[in-house]
C-alpha cells in the first residue's frame, strides 16, 4: 500500500513538484521489478510521514520515465537524488536501512 504522502513523479509534473518545491525532495528512481526498490518503499513510507513539512518524498518510475532517468544519469537502481532548491543536491544508490536515509536528508534539511 502506497503512503498519500509519497508523490508519484511523471515528466508531466516533475519540474512543479520537484525542482519547484519549497522544501527539499527526495526522489527515489525505481521500477516495478526491482527488489531492492521494494525492499526501501516501507522505510520511505515510515519517512515521508516522519518528516512531512521538512522534506517531501517522490518516486520515479525509470521504465515509464526514461527521459527523468537519462537526464540525471540514473544508470542503476534503486538511485535516491535529493533536490534542494531546484538543484540536484546529493545522491545515493542502493537500498539502505533508515539510520542511513536520515543521515542523508539530515545533511540538507
Amino acid at each position: 500500500m502506497a503512503s498519500d504522502k509519497i508523490l508519484n513523479i511523471s515528466s508531466d509534473n516533475f519540474e512543479q513538484e520537484v525542482l519547484g518545491a519549497d522544501v527539499p525532495v527526495l526522489v527515489d528512481f525505481w521500477a516495478a521489478w526491482c527488489g531492492p526498490c521494494r525492499m526501501v518503499a516501507p522505510v520511505l513510507e515510515e519517512l515521508a510521514e516522519q518528516m512531512e513539512g521538512k522534506v517531501r518524498i517522490a518516486k520515479v518510475n525509470v521504465d515509464e520515465n526514461q527521459d527523468i532517468a537519462v537526464q540525471f544519469q540514473v544508470s542503476s537502481i534503486p538511485t535516491f537524488i535529493l533536490f534542494k532548491d531546484g538543484e540536484a543536491a546529493d545522491r545515493m544508490l542502493g537500498a539502505m536501512p533508515k539510520g542511513a536515509f536520515e543521515q542523508f536528508i539530515g545533511r540538507h534539511v
